[in-house]
């Protein structure tokens, strides 16, 4: 009999761990068990990263797992108080999804530009409308978030012709800092948020940002629903204070129908599906088996997350 216990914080489709057979006690658990297996477990894999069942189960007394590992890039799901406190390592899914999420924002600036939805509604009216679309060579954008994602953002756009400028919580070579952001704001073509939800990020596009922006600029959110205040991205949306927007990610997920931003003039709705390709659970599974290995092997584990800032550490990110 194994002496680790993997506990596996279950969604449909559970990840393919076979290889784990014999070397590994696995225990399946949901919302409802997990508060009284966490003792139990020497390794939690959140599986479910929509749910923060782990979040409310972790605080109390007793054992708790000597590592987490999350199937997504943010933590914000799963982090309280007392997991940043404790001795606990947490990593995450670095490297899965950065690529897809890149294309899906460079497809939306291409569609945007090239006014691709109006093309379909045209053709859905019959009605043979010739007009001219933007260029996108030349434009520039602002990517919020310099991390992995942030970055794939950035070198995706530039191989378009973009002129990209990125953010981050502090500055560096490459990297503005945050009191820069309002001046970069007002002359991007393009603005892609793609911050990990933090104390300091959470509503940071609120009614001044969007008012810092021009009235040709787009707006597109990857990162996390609650980094934008929904009520003042409607106002300026209403009003035309910007061009348009694009939501991947919003503060109730699924989006409740009754929610005035399904009918948002100008506002594409998609289901936090920017990363989300073909394959995409395998790839993460496979990541967990790797870094499986080397924990149990007493190796240094890769994608550690700083507990305390709630993202992998920019310095841990240069060897990539």
């Amino acid at each position: 009999m194994t002496d680790v216990t993997l506990l596996v914080l279950d969604a449909e489709p559970l990840p393919r761990l076979g290889s784990l057979t014999g070397r590994t006690r696995i225990l399946h658990g949901d919302d409802s068990t997990i508060r009284s297996q966490l003792p139990q477990a020497d390794v939690l894999l959140v599986w479910d990263f929509l749910s923060d069942a782990v979040r409310r189960a972790w605080p109390g007394s007793g054992a708790r797992p000597r590592w987490v590992h999350t199937a997504s890039a943010g933590v914000d799901h799963l982090m309280s108080p007392e997991l940043a406190a404790s001795d606990t390592v947490v990593t995450n899914a670095r490297g899965i999804f950065e690529t897809p999420i890149s294309e899906y924002v460079a497809g939306l600036v291409l569609a945007s530009a090239k006014d691709f939805l109006g093309t379909n509604e045209l053709q859905r009216q019959r009605r043979w409308r010739h007009r001219e679309t933007k260029r996108v060579a030349g434009t520039r954008a602002v990517v919020v978030g310099s991390g992995p994602i942030g970055r794939a953002v950035a070198r995706t756009l530039e191989a378009l012709g973009v002129s990209v400028d990125v953010t981050g919580r502090t500055a560096r070579p490459g990297v503005h800092g945050p009191d820069e952001l309002l001046p970069l704001l007002a002359r991007a073509d393009w603005v892609v948020c793609a911050a990990p939800l933090t104390d300091t990020t959470r509503g940071m596009f609120d009614a001044r940002a969007f008012d810092a922006m021009n009235p040709g600029a787009y707006f597109i959110n990857v990162g996390r629903g609650q980094l934008v205040v929904e009520n003042d991205l409607l106002a300026a949306l209403a009003q035309r204070r910007i061009a348009g927007a694009a939501l991947d990610v919003f503060a109730q997920e699924p989006l409740p129908p009754q929610s005035p931003l399904w009918d948002v003039p100008g506002l594409t709705v998609s289901p936090h599906m920017s990363g989300d390709v073909i394959g995409w659970r395998d790839e993460l599974a496979d990541q967990f088996l790797e870094l499986y290995g080397l924990w149990e092997s007493g190796k240094p584990l890769p994608n550690v997350v700083d507990k305390n800032v709630g993202y992998v550490p920019h310095h841990d990110l240069t060897q990539e």
